[in-house]
C-alpha cells in the first residue's frame, strides 16, 4: 500500500494532496478517466489541494461529478474557455512544449481578473515614505488585513476562491508579510484602526509557534480591540482545533487573546450544510467557543454547490445550532471561473429571502446577497415594483468613504445582472454614491441630472472592477 493510500484511510495526521497525487485519488475513489483528464487539465491554471478529511468526510463519492463538495474542490469542465482547455491539452501532452505550456498558463491566469475590486492599485497602504507595505490591505477605515506569509495556502482549496492567485506559485500575484513589523509601525501611525483581520490563504494552516509571532506582537497596540481570523480549518481540517499536536496550544492562545479583553472573531467559511454534520466539526466549533472566541460564518452563493434555497436554510441552521454566528451570505466575485459559479443577483435575493424565512430569530444575523465591490459591500435589500418599473434596492454596508455606510439607493432591475457593475443606477442616485459606485465624476454629474430618463444607458463604470 503507498504512502498516499495509508494516508487515504485516516491516520489523523495533515497531508495536503495535489495534481501529482491524482491518479491515486482517482484509482482509490474511482474518477472516470474523462473527469480525471479534466482535473488535471484544470489545475494546470486553478489551484488544486485536497486531504484526507475532504475526501473521506465531505464527498458522495456515488454522486461524482454533481456532488456540490466535489464542485467545490475538485477543477470542473467549464471552469476554462474550451478553447483554453483544447490549448492546454495539445500542449501539456508534448513534453517539447513546456515554455509555450507556461506562456499558455500565464496568459489564461492573467484574463481571469486575478485581483478584483482593485486590491493592488487601491488597498494596498503604504510607509511614511510611500513604499508599498508587502502584506496588507487597508479598505475600510477601521479594518486592517494582515496577510503573514507562511499562511499563504490552505488545508484544501475552494475552487470558487477569489484568492486564488495567492495559490498558484506567482509571487507577483501574492500578498505576503514576513512578520508583524510593518503593520505595528502602520497601526502606530492610524489609531482609527480598532479591526485586524488575519487573512490568507488560511493562517491556521500554521503551526501555533508562527502564528503566536504574528499575533503576539499586536496585543500591544491598545488601539486594536478586534482580531479576526479569516479561515476554513472547521470545514476542511476540523482536526486543527482537536487533535493537532498544537491543538491545545492553540487554544492557550486564543484565550490569551481574549483575556486581555478583546474579541476574537473566528470567521469561518462554512459553503454548505455537509461540512457541520461531522463530529469532528462539532467538536472543533465547541473548543473554539470555550476561549471565549466568537465563531462567524460566511460563504459566497456559489452555483452548483450552494445555489438551493433549503441547503441555505440548512448551513444557517446548523451554524445557529453549534453557537456560530450567521454572517454574510456573499455574491460570487468576478475572478477565476467566475461564470462557472455565478448567480444572477435577482435569483439571488429569491433564495436568501426564501431561506432567510425559515429561520428562527436568532439566526436572522445573516445579511445578503452582499457584494464585496470596489466602494466596499453593498448589500441587495429586495426588489421593488413601482409605477416606473422593476429596482433593486440597494444599500452600502460598508465603504471605503464612511459617509456613504448605511446610505440606500436604487438601480433598475436587471434578471442577468450577477455585479453591481452590471446594473444602472436610477437617476435619483446621490452623486456621492454614483461617483463611488462607478468611479466617475461623470457618472455622478449625470445621476445628480433629474431629466436623466429611464432609458439612458448604464453608468460607466471601470472594466473588470467590483
Amino acid at each position: 500500500m503507498s504512502l498516499l493510500a495509508t494516508d487515504l484511510v485516516g491516520t489523523g495526521r495533515f497531508r495536503a494532496y495535489g495534481p501529482r497525487q491524482l491518479d491515486e485519488i482517482a484509482d482509490r475513489y474511482g474518477l472516470p478517466t474523462e473527469v480525471r483528464e479534466t482535473v488535471r487539465l484544470v489545475s494546470l491554471v486553478l489551484p488544486f489541494r485536497v486531504n484526507a478529511y475532504v475526501l473521506n468526510e465531505l464527498i458522495d463519492w456515488d454522486r461524482v461529478p454533481d456532488d456540490p463538495m466535489f464542485q467545490l474542490v475538485f477543477p470542473q469542465r467549464g471552469m476554462l474557455p474550451e478553447q483554453d482547455e483544447r490549448g492546454l491539452a495539445a500542449l501539456s501532452a508534448d513534453p517539447g512544449t513546456k515554455a509555450g505550456l507556461r506562456a499558455l498558463v500565464q496568459q489564461i491566469r492573467g484574463r481571469l481578473n486575478p485581483h478584483p475590486s482593485g486590491q493592488k492599485e487601491l488597498n494596498v497602504p503604504t510607509t511614511r515614505d510611500g513604499a508599498p507595505l508587502p502584506g496588507m490591505q487597508h479598505k475600510y477605515r477601521e479594518t486592517v488585513l494582515y496577510f503573514p506569509s507562511q499562511g499563504q495556502t490552505c488545508h484544501a482549496y475552494c475552487t470558487y476562491c477569489f484568492r486564488w492567485a495567492q495559490f498558484v506559485g506567482d509571487a507577483d500575484l501574492r500578498f505576503a508579510a514576513p512578520d508583524p513589523g510593518g503593520l505595528v509601525t502602520y497601526l502606530g501611525d492610524h489609531p482609527d484602526v480598532t479591526d485586524i483581520l488575519v487573512t490568507g490563504g488560511d493562517p491556521m494552516i500554521m503551526t501555533t509557534e508562527r502564528l503566536v509571532n504574528h499575533l503576539e506582537p499586536l496585543l500591544g497596540v491598545d488601539t486594536v480591540r478586534t482580531l479576526r481570523i479569516g479561515t476554513k480549518s472547521v470545514a476542511y481540517w476540523p482536526q486543527r482545533f482537536v487533535t493537532d499536536p498544537d491543538a491545545d496550544d492553540l487554544l492557550r492562545l486564543f484565550e490569551k487573546v481574549t483575556a486581555t479583553g478583546r474579541n476574537l472573531a473566528v470567521m469561518a467559511h462554512f459553503s454548505h450544510p455537509r461540512e457541520l454534520r461531522t463530529d469532528m466539526a462539532r467538536r472543533a466549533i465547541a473548543r473554539i467557543r470555550s476561549t471565549g472566541a466568537v465563531v462567524y460564518c460566511q460563504a459566497p452563493l456559489i452555483a452548483r454547490v450552494n445555489d438551493d434555497a433549503a441547503d441555505l436554510a440548512a448551513l444557517w441552521r446548523a451554524e445557529h445550532a453549534v453557537g456560530g454566528v450567521p454572517y454574510y451570505m456573499f455574491v460570487e466575485r468576478d475572478t477565476g471561473p467566475y461564470d462557472y459559479f455565478k448567480v444572477p443577483l435577482a435569483r439571488a435575493v429569491d433564495l436568501f429571502q426564501a431561506a432567510y424565512r425559515t429561520l428562527p430569530g436568532l439566526a436572522r444575523t445573516v445579511r445578503g446577497p452582499v457584494m464585496s465591490a470596489t466602494p466596499g459591500k453593498v448589500v441587495v435589500d429586495g426588489v421593488e415594483d413601482t409605477p416606473e418599473g422593476r429596482f433593486f434596492q440597494l444599500r452600502m454596508l460598508q465603504a471605503r468613504q464612511p459617509a456613504l455606510v448605511g446610505r440606500p439607493f436604487r438601480a433598475f432591475h436587471d434578471p442577468a445582472a450577477a455585479w453591481l457593475d452590471e446594473l444602472r443606477l436610477h437617476p435619483d442616485t446621490p452623486a456621492d454614491i454614483a461617483r463611488a459606485v462607478t468611479g466617475s465624476a461623470r457618472a455622478a454629474e449625470a445621476a445628480e441630472d433629474r431629466d436623466d430618463t429611464a432609458d439612458t444607458g448604464p453608468l460607466a463604470v471601470a472594466a473588470g472592477a467590483h
